[in-house]
């Protein structure tokens, strides 16, 4: 349960920061995909 949880946080907050970073366009899309290549290796 706890590992679930945790996941779920982790999640919960990529995304809050991916949004958050698309707002003010301080990523580029080629830091976008290393980003989302990291997360999906972290699940």
């Amino acid at each position: 349960m706890g590992k679930t949880l945790n996941t779920l946080l982790v999640v919960g907050a990529g995304v809050a920061v991916y949004n958050y970073m698309q707002k003010n366009h301080i990523i580029s899309n080629k830091q976008m995909k290393k980003l989302q290549k990291r997360v999906m290796k972290a699940l």
